[in-house]
């Protein structure tokens, strides 16, 4: 498949006419990454605007205390680069980037971007909506790291992404939810006891999602 067909195949480009692939194609390269490479490093400078076309990413940060806090994961078919003004000249990275998968990335020339696209309101709709997930995204972590108890933790988790929930190993839920293994035990067993979940051979099947959904939004009401 030709880089604009593969460009042209990505919904987040599906309104530009084929004059404008061409073009986006004339500034774009593609790459294969192999699972665990560091893409991006928090705080750096960046000319490349980011889209991963396939695979799965994670964004973290390092706090002062060199301890890891998850923020969230990338999906294909997604920005990865982030964007929080259009009118921006450069790029700069506010997490550290990791493929999690081996990965497709479109690397896109981000000044001629904007002077092609941005500048003349092609592709903003689609920025803007990024913009908004972007803001959910640190809403969801805000409360998870602020507001929520282990149980309301879990429960977001399995809501929100019980595929993730399922791939990952348990230690490594821990870690990203900040709660001990035997924590999560606990809760998934009180889940499942209560009747809102089942666990059948170690994955997670969602049986009462309103009774989920009101375990962590009872904390965020409040």
């Amino acid at each position: 498949m030709s880089l604009k067909d593969i460009i042209k195949s990505q919904i987040f480009f599906n309104s530009l006419n084929d004059e404008q692939l061409q073009s986006l194609v004339e500034i774009s390269t593609l790459h294969h990454y192999e699972k665990d490479y560091i893409l991006d490093y928090e705080k750096r400078e960046s000319n490349e605007l980011l889209f991963l076309i396939k695979g799965l990413a994670r964004a973290y940060k390092i706090d002062k205390h060199n301890n890891e806090i998850f923020l969230h994961y990338i999906y294909k078919e997604s920005l990865i680069s982030e964007i929080t003004d259009l009118d921006a000249v450069k790029l700069y990275s506010y997490s550290n980037i990791e493929l999690i998968d081996a990965s497709e990335v479109l690397h896109i020339n981000y000044r001629k971007f904007k002077e092609l696209f941005l500048d003349k309101n092609l592709l903003c709709q689609a920025f803007s909506k990024e913009i908004v997930k972007r803001s959910v995204q640190l809403q969801a972590l805000v409360n998870r790291e602020f507001l929520f108890d282990a149980v309301s933790k879990v429960s977001m988790m399995i809501n929100d992404d019980l595929t993730m929930f399922n791939k990952l190993k348990r230690h490594d839920i821990s870690l990203m939810l900040h709660i001990q293994p035997a924590t999560l035990s606990r809760v998934l067993s009180r889940l499942k006891r209560n009747g809102i979940i089942d666990i059948i051979h170690g994955r997670v099947e969602v049986l009462n999602k309103d009774e989920l959904v009101e375990i962590y939004k009872d904390k965020i009401d409040d």
